[in-house]
């Protein structure tokens, strides 16, 4: 428990900034609905005019704009965006900055496993995305709140942050196996952060091309978007399940590969 309280300290700062990043982005977002709405102009009608291609790229979908919620929903593509490149930016370095930083040879003269080192990392690192996670919650359901007009919120944004509490795991896993497999630990951060945005540029393409479908199931991006998770449609099993599979997967390849390398001190 020592590593996992070590850990805590070591990444408390940066989840303060981060949680205060994502509370702006969510106060900005909805200060410029409050704008728009004012402006007694439909905002369906005002996007119906936006090229496809600039109408992919900010994941309107076929939310409906003018109401809170739907407003949210656009903007959860941003949230989305910013909390799996905490999580996967978190699971890289947790697991690599003991090399990075040349401190490994005083971690593991102690008198513990590689596996219970790395389970409190993990954990460690688990409890910042849930940490993180509440934060976007809390904030998202008080501010939106603000703007529903009675509408009923709380729903809906509790079930796009289950999906996006799924993603940050999915991702935070792609960042502890690429640190655990990668041999120059200095590079498995911006390895797994190129994954990260392929993947988003993958689901951009995918919204303007019909065609590249059957690739959904390859991005985590597509797996829980708010146009088919709110107003009643609810998480996907099939990506669920998926997603479940690729989290024990990637997790069992950090232990395996992390427990038997060998390590630059």
């Amino acid at each position: 428990m020592n590593i996992y309280w070590k850990e805590m300290k070591t990444y408390r700062k940066s989840l303060i900034f981060w949680s205060i990043g994502i509370l702006l982005m969510v106060v900005s977002g909805m200060s410029k609905y409050a704008g728009l709405s004012s402006s007694g102009q439909s905002m369906n009608d005002l996007m119906a005019d936006m090229p496809k291609a600039l109408k992919a790229i900010m994941g309107i979908g076929d939310l409906d704009l003018n109401t809170a919620s739907g407003y949210y929903g656009l903007l959860y593509l941003y949230l989305l965006l910013m909390a799996t490149i905490h999580a996967v930016m978190l699971g890289a370095n947790i697991i690599s900055k003991e090399e990075r930083d040349k401190t490994s040879e005083f971690l593991f003269v102690k008198p513990v496993s590689r596996n219970s080192i790395i389970t409190s990392k993990l954990l460690a690192a688990l409890t910042n995305i849930v940490i993180f996670n509440l934060v976007t919650l809390i904030s998202s359901i008080l501010i939106v709140g603000q703007y529903s007009d009675g509408e009923a919120i709380s729903g809906d944004i509790a079930i796009t942050m289950l999906g996006l509490f799924i993603a940050q795991l999915v991702f935070m896993s792609i960042g502890t196996a690429i640190a655990a497999v990668k041999r120059k630990s200095k590079t498995a951060g911006s390895l797994a952060t190129g994954i990260l945005l392929l993947t988003f540029i993958l689901s951009v393409a995918i919204d303007l091309n019909e065609q590249l479908e059957g690739l959904k199931y390859i991005t985590p991006f597509k797996y829980f978007e708010p146009k088919n998770v709110m107003y009643g449609g609810g998480l996907d099993p099939v990506f669920v399940v998926l997603s479940v599979g690729m989290i024990v997967a990637l997790f069992y390849v950090t232990y395996a590969f992390f427990k038997k390398r060998d390590l630059n001190v």
